[in-house]
């Protein structure tokens, strides 16, 4: 009896052992849920903050441009007024010019986080003067001029473009999967001005019958009836002055995202081991080594490899470099200057609609092209070679189709509106794939490459612009079609 009762009671310790033990995992697997919930949301968070974040980097010039024909019939400079915001917007490369020499000759002198609440406070300000001054006019050698207007815009433009040289190198205070969260971000820049002008109604035409009377007066006097389209443009929903408000608002609302960037506890804890002071780096454990010569964001690559240049972590030869460059440069001259300087004379003569979709899609591809990198990231540089031909293949059709204007291919054709509207949209796609992929490679290679990296954005886009500029607005060697009259053989 006391030997069973022995077993017995051992066989009850053991039940309530292991019952303490199924407890203890089944609470501990719920805390790790529980934990993984809670970094779940704060990873949430920060996607959100990060791309709201990038949102600012071109909101308010980009909605600038969408706004212009609702503009230019209210102030003295018409339509030459695209023109001189072109000049504008290259004369404002003297803001990445200075921070790229800061970090080039005194590294550390500048403070980049107190540079880019400069940047977006000023950008915010000056978005909401607009919705003040922008009609406002002053006599400027005996001729009207739009002195605050092109005053305003010459500050968004500096906002603007140190925007590359300053929020991309922020970015390296985060873990590295953020990144692509802000160029999606910076994708939305360019989409959400050109919805909102949409629900406001800039630029929608209709076509109208129109009739006019040609007097016969040679042999008779009888009148002869000519019906033919009229493009009529639709007033606005809202002014011009609440989309300045919005665009203001929306600059405010990056600023929020960068405060709480720098300060959310839960954003803090996102951060790598690594922490940033005026952009240069410094370890927070004795001993680590420097984030430009270690990868943060490949895990595959060798941890002790033989380098073989020395910029950046030295994985990429001086050759692959200047590949490298040369490709972003390319890239962003023909996507921010070169081809939308022509896309009214590529898409027009196929009608209002095909227009306004290819503006809209081709807007939405960006951040579409983000969100593909973000779980396709394809890091070969044969491949971003071949992707960086073959849109620029198609951004050379493009380019035939405006030349052609207002009688391109097919333009007579229902499948010519479908075909530029496919052309414009695979263009910015396969493009701006391109560009995100050789920012997260440039990512990698630590926080000077990426001052490097907005530095050559801004210079393509200023390369493309110089070239451009002359060949529509001086020599005029492109031709406008007829949104509603396209007479072509």
């Amino acid at each position: 009896m006391k030997s069973a009762f022995h077993v017995q009671t051992s066989r009850g310790y053991f039940r309530t052992s292991i019952y303490c033990i199924g407890l203890w995992l089944l609470l501990l697997s719920e805390n790790k849920a529980l934990q993984q919930t809670a970094d779940s949301n704060m990873s949430l968070l920060t996607h959100l903050l990060a791309c709201l974040f990038g949102m600012g980097s071109w909101v308010s010039i980009n909605g600038l441009w969408v706004e212009l024909p609702l503009i230019v019939p209210h102030i003295p400079e018409g339509w030459y007024l695209p023109s001189y915001l072109s000049i504008l917007i290259q004369m404002a490369n003297v803001g990445p010019l200075f921070i790229t020499l800061m970090h080039r000759f005194r590294p550390g002198a500048l403070n980049e986080t107190a540079a880019i609440y400069v940047i977006i406070s000023l950008g915010s300000v000056a978005t909401f003067l607009l919705g003040f001054f922008w009609k406002e006019t002053v006599v400027v050698a005996g001729a009207p001029r739009s002195v605050a207007l092109l005053v305003l815009t010459f500050f968004l433009a500096v906002v603007d473009c140190t925007s590359s040289v300053t929020f991309l190198p922020f970015m390296m205070h985060l873990k590295p999967q953020y990144l692509t969260t802000y160029f999606i971000g910076e994708g939305v820049s360019g989409l959400l001005p050109a919805l909102v002008a949409l629900v406001q109604g800039v630029g929608v035409v209709h076509c109208k019958n129109s009739t006019h009377h040609l007097n016969q007066t040679f042999h008779t006097f009888s009148n002869v009836v000519a019906t033919e389209l009229q493009a009529q443009y639709q007033p606005a929903n809202f002014s011009a002055e609440v989309f300045f408000f919005f665009l203001s608002a929306m600059m405010c609302v990056c600023l929020v995202a960068f405060l709480l960037l720098n300060y959310h506890p839960s954003v803090a804890r996102e951060h790598p081991n690594k922490r940033y002071t005026n952009g240069v780096k410094e370890a927070c454990q004795k001993g680590s080594t420097s984030n430009e010569q270690r990868s943060m964001i490949d895990p595959y690559r060798p941890a002790r490899q033989r380098r073989k240049s020395s910029f950046g972590t030295g994985a990429y030869s001086w050759w692959q470099v200047f590949y490298i460059f040369v490709i972003l440069s390319w890239v962003n001259a023909l996507t921010n200057t070169v081809l939308p300087s022509v896309q009214s004379y590529s898409c027009i003569p196929y009608g209002n609609n095909a227009y306004h979709l290819s503006a809209t899609l081709a807007a939405v591809s960006n951040p579409v092209a983000c969100f593909i990198a973000m779980f396709v990231p394809i890091r070969s540089l044969v491949f971003m070679g071949a992707l960086t031909v073959t849109g620029s293949a198609v951004g050379a059709f493009i380019m035939s189709m405006a030349v052609l204007s207002p009688c391109p291919l097919l333009v007579n054709d229902t499948s010519g509106g479908a075909v530029i509207v496919l052309a414009w949209v695979f263009f910015i796609l396969s493009l701006s794939y391109v560009k995100v992929i050789i920012g997260l490679i440039l990512r990698d290679e630590g926080h000077s490459a990426l001052v490097w990296c907005g530095a050559v954005v801004q210079l393509g886009s200023l390369l493309g612009a110089i070239t451009m500029f002359p060949l529509v607005s001086v020599y005029d060697l492109f031709t406008s079609g007829d949104p509603c009259n396209t007479k072509c053989p």
